[in-house]
């Protein structure tokens, strides 16, 4: 087999594409060819800074999103190093860069530096506390590709990685941490828990194969039940989260659009579907938007 057939067609199309040759398995490697995963790392960054009433602070939107790229880029090539053994055995993981054998382990390690440079250089840009409540994300972060070896609910430890933002994006406004922010990142943990057990039907049969745990298994033929009580559990503490900024029903409504997607999302949920999985798991980068101008309206009405 030649170098060229184990190449998957993501990189010979579309951004990646474009790309030097030489460069396209690093690109494949940080995912930029799937910018969902940017999207929904930076979003909780986004909503907390809006709640929090970022007003014309556009910088700091533009540096929260700078810095979900590199991290989310970061976690992809982690996560690719750690689990770059059993990729090779799934189907849909086998021809990631470092599965594959197209970028070396050193090569990948140089790469994850880069990413964790650029990423301190947006930490600069935040205020002390701000600062070291990004920092101690790294543990979590650190740990979270063996979660789906110990516990058949690692879509937990990922929620609350993922969530991770929503409790910088206040404190780079406000100066701490405070409830409306926690009820946010709790939020977010039940809608990260979500999406990615939806996301996680894709590989049901793969995983229970080669011995990867997940939610979808765990729920088995209730995933859309187990995605429902997630989603709800997520509006709950958001609404709890914007009470406490604006005391008034008109201003929990904001929620609704995000509710009814969400409320679309599981209900038309075919479990047995890999397509219909994920598209429904994009549909969150819409979602995110939703929340996010929710926040916005009442963040700068509370103002």
């Amino acid at each position: 087999m030649t170098s060229e057939d184990i190449v998957p067609d993501s990189e010979r199309r579309g951004l990646i594409g474009i790309l030097p040759r030489a460069v396209r398995p690093y690109a494949s490697l940080m995912r930029l060819d799937r910018a969902i995963g940017v999207w929904l790392l930076f979003w909780p960054c986004a909503w907390s800074a809006a709640l929090a009433g970022i007003g014309r602070r556009v910088s700091l939107i533009l540096w929260l999103g700078l810095g979900a790229l590199a991290m989310r880029s970061a976690g992809c090539v982690y996560n690719d190093i750690v689990d770059r053994e059993l990729d090779a055995k799934v189907e849909r993981t086998r021809l990631r860069p470092l599965a594959s054998k197209r970028v070396s382990l050193r090569g990948a390690w140089s790469l994850l530096i880069v990413l964790s440079l650029v990423g301190l250089i947006v930490l600069l840009q935040l205020n002390l506390t701000a600062q070291l409540v990004a920092l101690a994300s790294l543990a979590p972060v650190a740990a979270y590709p063996f979660m789906k070896r110990i516990t058949w609910w690692p879509q937990v430890w990922l929620g609350l990685v993922f969530s991770w933002g929503a409790l910088v994006g206040w404190p780079a406004v406000e100066g701490s941490i405070e409830m409306p922010a926690l009820l946010l990142y709790a939020g977010s943990v039940f809608w990260v828990i979500g999406y990615d057990t939806v996301y996680a039907l894709q590989d049901r049969e793969d995983d229970a194969l080669v011995g990867v745990k997940s939610s979808a298994l765990a729920l088995g033929a209730r995933v859309r039940a187990g995605v429902t009580i997630f989603y709800a559990l997520a509006l709950l503490m958001w609404a709890a989260s914007i009470w406490l900024v604006r005391p008034q029903w008109l201003a929990v409504l904001a929620l609704l659009p995000m509710a009814l997607h969400l409320l679309w999302q599981a209900a038309t949920l075919k479990q047995e579907s890999g397509a219909d999985a994920l598209a429904k798991f994009r549909s969150n980068r819409f979602a995110g938007l939703l929340m996010f101008l929710a926040c916005l309206v009442v963040g700068t009405a509370a103002a």
